[in-house]
């Protein structure tokens, strides 16, 4: 009895530290965001909030947000629809070459990110194609998709597979029972991936140095500008960036919240 509170503690410690690792980083950057001056030091001699005024007020904060909530948000439909449909090859039918294909759709993500960047760019320019934001959907997509797959074939394992059977019995169409049947059991696994793709593409900086071109989206112009020209206003920035995804999220989540109080 006397060493159950001691590992009450023991957890309560080891979950305060990884809390604190995860979290310490990003009050980081809302600390060196309200400084004045472009040197990086603590504590600050003058606390300002210039950095997010200048970042509001910039037309290059608002493109560049643009531009990856473009990307984010075409990853996230290509991913949903690629990732369902290839969920159901990898868990749901059993085919001839079914273990080729469960091998080779996860192939991707066992891939460097700067060296599948750098072979698409290489493939992008043999084909003579410009790259842009759209190159870079693309590039996101050849990663992220795998990855989608595999979240909604979670749920594809567990699937009972007699629903869709009595379902057919009782005279339900085939498009009736995906309907009704077949995507409300899969609607956790696709949310989810959903969820993935976005915050995956949101933040992805290897893939779209190399395929993005002139389309800078958010995290190559923090890399760019913390590498070559450093100022307050790049962690202001981040911090905005890091606020809006933070409330695409939650607007996921209480959409999901309406579909389900729906049905």
């Amino acid at each position: 009895m006397s060493a159950q509170p001691y590992q009450r503690y023991l957890k309560a410690l080891w979950v305060g530290t990884i809390v604190t690792l995860l979290y310490v980083p990003i009050v980081s950057v809302v600390l060196v965001s309200l400084a004045n001056t472009r040197y990086m030091r603590f504590p600050h001699r003058v606390w300002t909030v210039d950095a997010y005024r200048d970042a509001v007020d910039s037309f290059t904060t608002w493109t560049i947000h643009l531009i990856s909530l473009k990307m984010a948000l075409s990853v996230v439909l290509i991913a949903v629809v690629l990732g369902t449909l290839g969920a159901m090859a990898f868990a749901r039918y059993d085919w001839r070459g079914r273990t080729i294909f469960q091998r080779l759709i996860v192939l991707p993500i066992f891939f460097p990110q700067p060296v599948l960047g750098l072979a698409l760019l290489l493939s992008f320019s043999a084909l003579g194609i410009t790259p842009g934001w759209k190159t870079a959907v693309i590039a996101h997509a050849v990663w992220i998709v795998p990855i989608v797959t595999l979240v909604i074939s979670i749920r594809l394992f567990g699937y009972d597979v007699a629903q869709e059977e009595a379902a057919f019995d009782l005279g339900a169409s085939r498009w009736q029972v995906a309907r009704e049947i077949t995507l409300p059991a899969l609607w956790p696994g696709i949310f989810s991936g959903a969820l993935f793709a976005f915050l995956l593409s949101w933040s992805n900086l290897p893939l779209s140095v190399f395929t993005s071109g002139a389309d800078t989206p958010l995290p190559v112009w923090l890399f760019s500008r913390t590498a070559t020209n450093y100022s307050p206003l790049v962690p202001a920035v981040a911090v905005i960036g890091t606020l809006l995804s933070a409330l695409g999220v939650i607007a996921l989540l209480l959409l999901r919240r309406l579909l389900a109080r729906g049905r």
